[in-house]
C-alpha cells in the first residue's frame, strides 16, 4: 500500500486534550513497566543479600568449584528466574493493555513466540558479555572497570552493525521501499547531509501493532532507514518527508555518536563506583574471594547485577534529558529542511492519536521516563 494522498489540511492542526481513556492507558502502561522493574530489583536484592550464597553452594555440587561453568549455570538460572518473575507484569503491559485499547494485532501465540525468540537471540549474547565481564574482573587488575567500559562501547558498535541486518529481520518483515516518487523525495532530503544509507526499508510492524514508528538504525554501511508500514499507510507523502527529515537531523547533529560517548562515560563512572564500593560490601556479606577481588567469584553474580542495575538507574534522567534535547534539535532541523510546518504538525498529531500518546504528561513522568518531549511542546515549534 502506498502512503495516503489525502491533503495534510484534512488533519486538524490542533491536538485535543487527551481523553480519560488515553490517560488511563498511559498510567497503566507505566505502572506495568515500573512493576516489572521493581520486581526484578527486589528479586536481585533478595538473592544478593540472602539466597545467593546458598544457591551457589548447590550449583558447586553439580559443576565443581571451577568458575566458568558455574558462572554460566548461575547466569542461566538467575536469568530464567528473573524473567519468570517479571513475566506477569510484562504480559499485562505488553499484551493485555495493548489489546484492551485496540493497539495490538498480535495473537497470544505470536506474542509468546516473539518473547521466546528474543530470549534465544539475546540470551547467548548476554551470556557472552557476562563471561567477558567476569574475565575482566578476575584478570583486568584494579582498572578492570575502564577496560569493561571500553569493551561495552565495542560491543555496542559491533551490534550496531549487525542487528539491523541480522537481528531485526528475525522479528519483523523488512522489505525495500518500492514507491519511486516517495524514494526520490526522501533521497533528496538526504542529499548534501553526508548521510549514506544502505537503503530505505518498509518495516512490517502491522502484524504486531497499530502504532506508527520510524528510525535510522545501524552504523556505517549497515545504516538503514526504517519506516513502519503503519506509518506509511496513515501519513501523507509530505508528512512522511517530515518524519524522514527528523531522522536525517539525528545524523546531521551526530546524535548517535554523542549519545554513545555520553553512555560510555557514564558507564565508566558507574563501573568505577561499583569497583570502589562493592569489595567491602561483598566481603561483609561473606562472599568468597578465591580469585581476584571479593566480588569476582560467580557466587556474587546477583550482588554484582544489583549493583549494576542501581548505578544504571542513577544517570537515567540525565540520558533521557539528553535524548529529549536531541529530539528537539531534530524537530527544528526537519522544519528547516522541509519548510512544511503544517505537515510537521499533522504528522505529530496523527502519530499521537495512533499511539494513544498523552500530549500533556506530568512533568515528573517526562523527567523520569520519557525519551521524547511531550507532543504539545513539539507542536509548539511549528505554531502557526
Amino acid at each position: 500500500m502506498t502512503p495516503s494522498t489525502t491533503a495534510t489540511a484534512v488533519t486538524p492542526l490542533e491536538l485535543e486534550l487527551a481523553s480519560p481513556g488515553v490517560k488511563l492507558y498511559e498510567r497503566q502502561k507505566l505502572l506495568g513497566q515500573v512493576a516489572a522493574g521493581a520486581v526484578s530489583l527486589a528479586a536481585l536484592a533478595l538473592l544478593a543479600f540472602a539466597a545467593g550464597p546458598a544457591l551457589d553452594r548447590g550449583v558447586r555440587g553439580l559443576t565443581g568449584p571451577g568458575p566458568w561453568l558455574r558462572l554460566a549455570v548461575l547466569a542461566v538460572l538467575y536469568g530464567a528466574a528473573l524473567e519468570a518473575l517479571a513475566l506477569p507484569a510484562a504480559f499485562w503491559s505488553g499484551f493485555v493493555l495493548e489489546h484492551r485499547y485496540g493497539l495490538s494485532n498480535e495473537t497470544f501465540g505470536a506474542w509468546l513466540k516473539r518473547g521466546l525468540k528474543g530470549g534465544l537471540v539475546g540470551g547467548p549474547i548476554g551470556l557472552l558479555v557476562l563471561l567477558g565481564l567476569y574475565a575482566l574482573l578476575r584478570h583486568g587488575g584494579p582498572y578492570w572497570w575502564l577496560w569493561a567500559a571500553a569493551a561495552w562501547l565495542a560491543v555496542r558498535l559491533v551490534l550496531g552493525y549487525l542487528l539491523p541486518v541480522v537481528g531485526l529481520p528475525l522479528f519483523y518483515g523488512v522489505t525495500r521501499l518500492e514507491d519511486a516518487a516517495l524514494l526520490r523525495r526522501l533521497r533528496g532530503l538526504a542529499e548534501g547531509t553526508g548521510l549514506a544509507v544502505e537503503g530505505i526499508y518498509r518495516l512490517g510492524l502491522s502484524a504486531e501493532t497499530r502504532k506508527a514508528n520510524a528510525a535510522v538504525t545501524g552504523l556505517g554501511r549497515a545504516r538503514r532507514v526504517l519506516l513502519g508500514d503503519t506509518l506509511l499507510e496513515q501519513l501523507t507523502p509530505e508528512e512522511i518527508a517530515v518524519v524522514f527529515a527528523h531522522e536525517v537531523g539525528h545524523h546531521v547533529h551526530r546524535h548517535r555518536g554523542k549519545a554513545l560517548l555520553a553512555e560510555a562515560l557514564l558507564t565508566a563512572g558507574g563501573l568505577g563506583l561499583v569497583a570502589a564500593v562493592l569489595p567491602g560490601v561483598a566481603a561483609g556479606l561473606g562472599y568468597p574471594a578465591d580469585a581476584g577481588p571479593a566480588y569476582a567469584d560467580p557466587a556474587t553474580l546477583p550482588l554484582f547485577r544489583l549493583a549494576l542495575a542501581v548505578v544504571a538507574l542513577l544517570p537515567a534522567p540525565l540520558l533521557l534529558a539528553l535524548s529529549r534535547w536531541f529530539e528537539r534539535q531534530s524537530d527544528r532541523y526537519a522544519l528547516r529542511r522541509t519548510g512544511l510546518p503544517g505537515a510537521f504538525r499533522s504528522a505529530l498529531i496523527k502519530v499521537a492519536r495512533l499511539n494513544k500518546l498523552d500530549p500533556d504528561p506530568p512533568a515528573l513522568v517526562v523527567w523520569l521516563f520519557d525519551s521524547h518531549p511531550p507532543i504539545r511542546q513539539r507542536l509548539a515549534l511549528a505554531a502557526p
